[in-house]
C-alpha cells in the first residue's frame, strides 16, 4: 500500500487504481476550471456592441419630463438615478402615489408627445461656431467663447447627449455638414414660463428646486455644487442679480490646481459665450462670488465639482434666469 506524503495516512488503492482516480480528479477539477472562467468572460462587456444601447421608451420618458420642467441632465435614452428622480418628483408633483410600480402596473408617466424632430441646418448655425482658445490668457482675449462644433451647439439647443445625436444621425459626418443638412434630434422644449417664489437647493443630491406660489415644482434640475464642503454656502440666500450671457472675472487666486493660474498675477476677464466658464447666465446670490450659473460641459452637471458655486446646465439656467427675479429666496441644505 502506498501512502499520501502530505498527510502520512495509508492509502486504499493500489498503484493503477491511485493513477486512474487522480487522472479522473484532474479531468473533473480542470473541466470546473473552464466552466468558471468561461462564465467569467460571459459576464464582462465586450467593445464590438455598446453595453447600454439607447430605449425608444426611456427617449420619450425623458423628453416628456424635460417639456413639464422635470429635467433628466442630457437626454440620452439611457435609464438612470437622473431618470428616475424626475420621474418619481413629477408623480409626486401630479399626486400620483403609487411610485414603485411592475411590468402589470408600471408607473405613471407624463403624457407622451412626439419624440423627435426634423432640423436643418442654417447657416446661421454655422457661422455662429468658432475655436475656443485652450488657456486662460487666451480666452480673455478672444472675442467670444461659442460653441467650436455643430453637433456642440445642437446637442446644446436640444437638451441632449452628443453621442445621442451620432446615433439618431448616423450617415452624417459631423465636421462636413453644410447648411440645408437634415438632422434628427429630440423635440426639447421649456414648459410655459410660471414665475417662481422660491428656489431650493439639497446638497445631498445635488438637485435644484424651483417653485412657484402654490408650491408647484416649476424646474427639477441636477445641479454641481462645491467640491469642498466648506466651500458651500448653506443656509437662507436670495437672488441679488441676474445676467443673460455674463462675461466672467477669472481670479487665479481662486484656481490653485491650474498650472496656468499659478502664474498668473492678476484677475482677467472672459468674453460672454456659452463656451464662458459660467455658461449663458449668472443668478448672483448674495453671498461674494456665489451665483447659480451655468456651464460649457453639461454631461458633468450634478456632482460635488465646483469652486463653490452651484452649477446647471446652460439650458435650465437660462430658463431659470426666466422665471427668477432680484429678491427671489434661495433655501441651500441637505
Amino acid at each position: 500500500m502506498r501512502s499520501f506524503p502530505e498527510s502520512g495516512r495509508v492509502g486504499w488503492l493500489g498503484g493503477r487504481q491511485e493513477a486512474w482516480a487522480r487522472r479522473v480528479f484532474g479531468t473533473i477539477l480542470q473541466a470546473l476550471l473552464i466552466c468558471c472562467l468561461s462564465a467569467s468572460l460571459l459576464a464582462l462587456p465586450t467593445l464590438a456592441s455598446p453595453v447600454h444601447p439607447p430605449s425608444a421608451d426611456i427617449l420619450k420618458l425623458q423628453v416628456a419630463l424635460s417639456g413639464r420642467g422635470f429635467r433628466v441632465g442630457s437626454i440620452d435614452g439611457l435609464d438612470g438615478p437622473r431618470t428616475r428622480a424626475a420621474l418619481r418628483a413629477y408623480q409626486e408633483s401630479a399626486n400620483l402615489h403609487h411610485v414603485g410600480g411592475s411590468r402589470a402596473h408600471p408607473v405613471p408617466s407624463p403624457p407622451v408627445e412626439p419624440t423627435l424632430t426634423q432640423y436643418v441646418v442654417t447657416a446661421g448655425d454655422v457661422a455662429a461656431l468658432g475655436r475656443v482658445p485652450s488657456t486662460w490668457r487666451g480666452k480673455s482675449r478672444a472675442p467670444c467663447l461659442p460653441h467650436e462644433t455643430l453637433l456642440e451647439a445642437l446637442a446644446e439647443r436640444s437638451s441632449a447627449h452628443p453621442k445621442l445625436l451620432l446615433q439618431l444621425n448616423p450617415s452624417i459626418s459631423w465636421r462636413q455638414v453644410t447648411p440645408g443638412t437634415e438632422l434628427v434630434l429630440p423635440r426639447f422644449r421649456d414648459p410655459p414660463i410660471r414665475p417662481a417664489a422660491r428656489i431650493s437647493i439639497n446638497l445631498k443630491t445635488c438637485t435644484l428646486l424651483a417653485r412657484d406660489a402654490s408650491e408647484r415644482i416649476v424646474l427639477m434640475a441636477p445641479c454641481s455644487i462645491g467640491r469642498i464642503a466648506s466651500s458651500r454656502p448653506v443656509g437662507s440666500l436670495r437672488v441679488a442679480s441676474i445676467v443673460n450671457n455674463p462675461s466672467y472675472t477669472f481670479d487665479p487666486a481662486r484656481f490653485p490646481e491650474s498650472p496656468e493660474a499659478r502664474s498668473m498675477d492678476r484677475k482677467i476677464l472672459l468674453p460672454p459665450g456659452p463656451n464662458n466658464p459660467v455658461g449663458v447666465a449668472w443668478i448672483g446670490l448674495n453671498r461674494p462670488g456665489i451665483g447659480i450659473h451655468g456651464t460649457p460641459s453639461p454631461e458633468t452637471v450634478g456632482r460635488p465639482e465646483s469652486h463653490g458655486c452651484f452649477r446647471l446646465a446652460n439650458w435650465d439656467v437660462a430658463y431659470l434666469a426666466l422665471i427668477s427675479r432680484p429678491g427671489l429666496p434661495v433655501e441651500v441644505g441637505d
